[in-house]
């Protein structure tokens, strides 16, 4: 009873706390440190010892495995050079670099223990990345690198962890350094296989199972098989686990059914919202034990603040001195596809920055022998390195990048690439349906039409953000969130009547769940493009009609001459960039700037509205 209350009052702790911080504006995992180290001093709180089992198997597999299937393999690939530098390159430097210093502030501890700690406070984490980089809003690269090295950084750090803890142990006259070199090679190798048959041994399961529980279930099952499996090996079960999540992902559109993709997203970032809140929580209860434990050591009080002090100031200039090294030695990044330039200097100062530690750091501390000397001074060193560099990082990271005008995604961008996708899926589909045999007396192609094109108008209409004026779109939402609300509430009236069978009732609600979610998630998207509209950035040329023509000056008072002549309105203005007529868009209801390139064969538009500069290829189309 006593660790089910605790666990109770872990999760109430972890929901309010999360709520709080994000009406105050904080970092929630910031919050949650500070409180769980007030909260370790309260007189009566049981000691939580945060076991090395407990997060390595129990926390880490779920947590790399929620983010895994998340993360874009395609995006992962693209930047893999960056990413392994950091996770593997950058590991290895950190790990030896704070072997020297903890060796040369603390001569009690030999270059077992030194690497040791070297090695645990050398990932960053990818809880920590995610949680703090999404939040601020950085770069969609700068956070794929982030991920990326922090999903495969663990996995280097832990090898290297096992090899000092085996100098610790056995002394280093026995331990062979090609030894070394062949565990890591192992470790890696048997991963990817493990995380590759794991894949394929689920994708096979999954186009047999098309129940969403039962799909949903199984996925559950994925990250600790992997990982078991792995470790069973002697290979590294993060590796494995990063591996099957990135292609299950990758390939869940064509293995899974849409209800079970639905299912199986919502229910992991339940999990790990839960677990990634939990660990911070969990670190700062750590505090009052390990402070206790150190106060008893020999070493002096001052000598342990300074090792703290050197080891946290070791890891930030370490991984700044690395990333400008890497940069312009070894990755000479290419042209951002979101930015179509370089990425300037100060991207890279950001992830130098980004590199806050986590629960694996603190874990890993614990897998440190107990033969070690001063165990407990290297288990405070990880903690104040945990500490630290979220308090010292995160708190300052959305300032530097604010102050290194560092921009985040575009909202205004994703609508026109979301406007652009959608229109290129819609020709692909009509093309299909014309090669289609169908006898059609009821009007179904009609229908389908008039379907298609409402959703494609609804995401061109998006890049209209004209203050005070309610576009069609919102007109539709504001009205339908009226009658759903009426709807339901008649449902519900029947339910409470008992007429109706009830898992019939359900299957009514969830109908009209599913509708309401799309309009709120539609009318969050225009609030944010509202919010940050302004002149795009140039794409770059995308075809030799977009090469051809370029942004134009906007005519003075433009106005849809056709629309003035019917009598209607138009939602938004097009103005084409070959002979400057100017046209209501495909968000309006009579689509004239269409009509004008069905009759003139003109190819490009470009918008007619203030603060856009985005350019349309009717023949291809494509946007710039």
């Amino acid at each position: 009873m006593e660790i089910a209350a605790l666990l109770v009052l872990l999760a109430v702790g972890v929901l309010a706390l999360t709520a709080l911080a994000g009406r105050l504006g904080v970092p929630a995992p910031l919050m949650l440190i500070a409180v769980g180290i007030a909260v370790s001093y309260v007189p009566g709180i049981p000691e939580l010892h945060l076991g090395s089992d407990v997060v390595l198997l129990g926390l880490l597999p779920p947590l790399l495995y929620a983010t895994a299937i998340q993360s874009s393999l395609v995006d992962f690939n693209a930047n893999r050079r960056a990413i392994l530098l950091l996770s593997v390159g950058l590991v290895v430097v950190t790990t030896l670099g704070i072997g020297v210093i903890v060796h040369a502030v603390l001569p009690g501890v030999t270059w077992g223990s030194a690497l040791a700690i070297g090695a645990v406070v050398s990932p960053p984490d990818a809880v920590a990345a995610t949680a703090i980089g999404r939040r601020i809003g950085l770069p969609r690269r700068v956070v794929t690198i982030l991920e990326g090295e922090s999903l495969l950084n663990d996995a280097t750090a832990l090898v290297a962890l096992r090899t000092a803890a085996a100098l610790i142990v056995v002394g280093s006259e026995n331990v062979v350094p090609w030894r070394v070199g062949l565990d890591f090679v192992w470790a890696a190798a048997g991963g990817v296989l493990v995380g590759t048959l794991g894949y394929l041994g689920v994708g096979w399961l999954r186009r047999h199972v098309t129940d969403p529980v039962l799909d949903t279930g199984m996925s559950f099952v994925v990250p600790f098989a992997a990982y078991l499996a792995a470790e069973e090996i002697k290979a590294s079960g993060v590796i494995a686990v990063v591996v099957v999540g990135l292609l299950l992902g990758h390939r869940a559109p064509v293995l899974q059914t849409a209800q079970s993709r639905i299912a199986e997203g919502i229910n992991w970032r339940t999990i790990a919202f839960m677990l990634e809140n939990a660990v911070f929580l969990l670190i700062g209860l750590q505090a009052q034990w390990l402070l206790t434990d150190v106060a008893d050591s020999p070493i002096p009080l001052l000598r342990i603040i300074g090792a703290c002090a050197a080891t946290l100031v070791g890891v930030l200039a370490l991984r700044m001195a690395w990333v400008f090294l890497t940069r312009y030695a070894l990755v000479r990044p290419g042209p951002d596809p979101d930015l179509g330039v370089t990425p300037p200097w100060t991207f890279t100062f950001v992830i130098g920055w980004a590199g806050m530690r986590g629960v694996v750091t603190l874990a890993a501390a614990f897998v440190i022998p107990a033969e070690a000397a001063h165990r407990e001074v290297l288990l405070v060193i990880a903690f104040t390195t945990v500490a630290g560099t979220l308090f010292v990082q995160g708190l300052s990271l959305g300032w530097v990048a604010r102050r290194l005008r560092v921009p985040p995604p575009d909202p205004m961008d994703d609508a026109l690439a979301r406007a652009t996708l959608l229109q290129q899926a819609s020709k692909a589909g009509y093309e299909a349906l014309d090669r289609m045999e169908y006898d059609d007396p009821h009007g179904v192609r009609e229908l389908i039409e008039q379907r298609i094109d409402q959703r494609n108008f609804a995401a061109w209409e998006r890049l209209g953000t004209t203050e005070g004026q309610e576009s069609p779109s919102e007109l539709y939402a504001r009205i339908r969130h009226e009658m759903l609300d009426a709807e339901r509430r008649r449902v519900l009236e029947i339910r409470h009547a008992g007429k109706v069978a009830s898992e019939v009732v359900s299957d009514v609600l969830s109908t009209l769940d599913v509708e309401e979610s799309m309009l709120e998630l539609a009318h969050q998207e225009h609030d944010q493009i509202r919010e940050v509209n302004r002149t795009r950035r140039p794409r770059g040329s995308v075809c030799e009609h977009l090469e051809k023509y370029a942004v134009a000056a906007t005519a003075e008072d433009p106005a849809c001459q056709e629309c003035l002549e019917e009598g209607t309105e138009w939602v938004a203005l097009r103005q084409c960039l070959a002979c400057g007529h100017v046209a209501c868009c495909d968000s309006s209801p009579r689509q004239h700037a269409t009509a004008h390139f069905r009759t003139t064969q003109h190819p490009v538009m470009e918008s007619a509205e203030p603060g856009e500069e985005w350019r349309w290829c009717y023949v291809h189309h494509l946007a710039a």
